[in-house]
């Protein structure tokens, strides 16, 4: 089992820095087919994202890929809509979570991949409505995000892509900020509301550190279109595997 923990680890991190993703989207489907209860698999994630996207963040403050404003902006309405996630866990239920994540990355895969963008470039959005659309966007990311188990960029990265005209590659480093800041308030949520095994978190969440180190070098030596494509299966695989436990 620490070998799958390892493993699982090293590959999430790939997936964070990558795709800007949490980790989420690929632990919490793998989880639940090693037999993990969602809701105690939604904890473990929290607790991996906040090694990965730290690590992430870090260097990609570092090369000058975050905008910062927009990232703090971005971040706090995430904690907000974070702090929520312990109580929304426990009142859904194992079903009911199953069935958000599937719809929510649904949802997600249909908008970013077969919907045309509302704005080409954020050239095109005033700066106040850039800053609310943000803020709102990191409210209601976080929230549903942190009470699935992953970090919002499967969610979060349409969101950018559609309202504000940012491709994915663009996307990815605001998504892994957004997810440094929210994944210390869905964590603790989750911790206070018994559903975190501490120990698996953080062992998934060191190897994830490793592992973001190695998605975000691949990230800078791919084109955009390549990375859309990486996107499209990293979507499917979440899809496919959270039907099967579903159905």
């Amino acid at each position: 089992m620490f070998l799958v923990w390892i493993a699982l680890g090293i590959v999430s991190g790939i997936g964070s820095g990558l795709f800007g993703i949490g980790g989420g989207t690929i632990i919490l489907p793998t989880l639940m087919l090693m037999g993990y209860d969602i809701q105690y698999a939604i904890g473990i994630s929290m607790v991996q994202m906040i090694f990965a996207s730290f690590v992430g963040s870090y260097i990609n403050y570092k090369k000058g890929l975050i905008p910062l404003r927009n990232g703090i902006i971005l971040g706090f309405g995430g904690m907000i809509g974070s702090s929520l996630s312990g109580p929304i866990v426990q009142f859904l239920g194992s079903l009911w979570l199953n069935i958000a994540f599937l719809c929510c990355t649904f949802i997600s895969f249909y908008k970013y991949f077969f919907t045309q963008p509302k704005h080409t470039s954020t050239a095109r959005v005033s700066q106040p409505t850039q800053l609310l659309i943000l803020w709102l966007a990191g409210i209601l990311t976080g929230m549903f995000s942190s009470s699935l188990g992953i970090g919002g960029g499967l969610i979060l990265v349409p969101i950018l892509g559609y309202f504000l005209g940012l491709d994915s590659k663009k996307a990815v480093p605001l998504s892994l900020f957004f997810i440094a800041l929210s994944s210390i308030s869905g964590a603790l949520s989750l911790y206070h509301s018994g559903f975190v095994h501490l120990q698996t978190g953080i062992i998934i969440g060191l190897c994830s550190a490793i592992g973001v180190l190695l998605g975000l070098t691949i990230a800078s030596r791919i084109t955009s279109k390549t990375h859309k494509t990486l996107l499209l299966f990293v979507y499917l695989f979440a899809i496919i595997s959270t039907s099967f436990k579903l159905f």
